[in-house]
């Protein structure tokens, strides 16, 4: 069984509630939150939504209405269908044009355009699929990156979800070494079949794919291959600013920093973490309410 809880209210307010849900440290996992406008044409409305496996208790509903600092709206309560939500929602995502990237689901036919690749990234348990700002965002600044000259041998995708930004940065620079990472177990899969589904090879030799469960950094097999050229972290805010120093440790002097999963509000605290640790702002791009950050790490003196 689904649960979901919904609560209207103006953008500032779920952006905000949002936000506070980052700094909640017992936090129910099985509780999964996302914001959203209602409908394009009335983009200062928006809606918290949360789904939970099982009938909302009175402390579920308490947890989400104390995101909101002054007083939450009016909660709504419905039990869904038997169904993955987050398959169902992505089913029929129209396809996405970001930088040299055209990502579809199987829903819709491939693009055969010169200078374009297409990805097939099915819907799946996973986060990617390019139709969130933060992950067209990144699309869009890997290949500005290329178009600058920058020149990966070992790239890091940590948090990868679907394993879309790494795919893409493969394509990029494909002889590089490729290592992917995501907390969640699941993602090992849903990886291994997107690899495969556009003809990409698992495996750890230059041009092939690595993929590793692990919390932020922390894996031997990260540690063991580090130091990245190219790091790209598409996570929250929050644990961006906390994995500061562990990218900073994993990625080469004078290498690439791509953070994205901020909102453009929460910049100023990411940027001041990430100079802290050795980097500098090289590129920034604003996608929506989000923003994406291109930083180096200073060479050694």
């Amino acid at each position: 069984m689904s649960w979901k809880i919904t609560a209207h209210a103006p953008r500032e307010m779920v952006q905000a509630a949002l936000v506070a849900h980052e700094d909640v440290w017992d936090w129910d996992p099985a509780i999964v939150i996302a914001g959203s406008e209602i409908a394009e044409e009335r983009p200062l409305d928006w809606k918290l939504e949360a789904w939970l496996p099982r009938r909302p208790t009175r402390q579920d509903k308490a947890a989400v209405a104390g995101l909101f600092a002054h007083g939450a709206p009016a909660l709504e309560v419905e039990k869904l269908p038997d169904t993955d939500w987050l398959v169902a929602s992505q089913n029929l995502t129209q396809p996405i044009r970001a930088g040299r990237f055209h990502i579809h689901t199987p829903d819709f036919p491939p693009v055969d355009e010169a200078g374009v690749r297409d990805l097939l990234i099915p819907a799946s348990q996973a986060f990617g699929t390019g139709q969130h700002e933060t992950t067209a965002g990144c699309l869009a600044m890997l290949t500005l990156m290329k178009r600058e000259g920058v020149v990966a041998r070992n790239i890091a995708d940590i948090g990868t979800g679907t394993g879309l930004l790494a795919l893409a940065a493969m394509d990029m620079w494909p002889r590089a070494l490729a290592l992917a990472s995501d907390i969640d177990a699941v993602c090992t899969q849903v990886v291994e079949h997107n690899a495969q589904a556009n003809g990409f090879a698992m495996g750890g030799a230059p041009g092939q794919l690595v993929m590793t469960v692990a919390e932020g950094c922390d894996s031997p097999l990260i540690q063991s291959r580090a130091p990245y050229d190219l790091v790209i972290a598409n996570i929250l805010a929050g644990p961006l600013i906390q994995l500061a120093p562990d990218f900073a440790r994993i990625c080469a002097p004078g290498g690439h920093l791509l953070l994205a999963g901020l909102l453009e509000t929460q910049e100023k605290a990411v940027r001041g973490a990430a100079f802290r640790a050795g980097f500098r702002l090289a590129r920034r791009a604003v996608n929506g309410d989000w923003s994406i950050l291109w930083l180096r790490r200073r060479s050694a003196r």
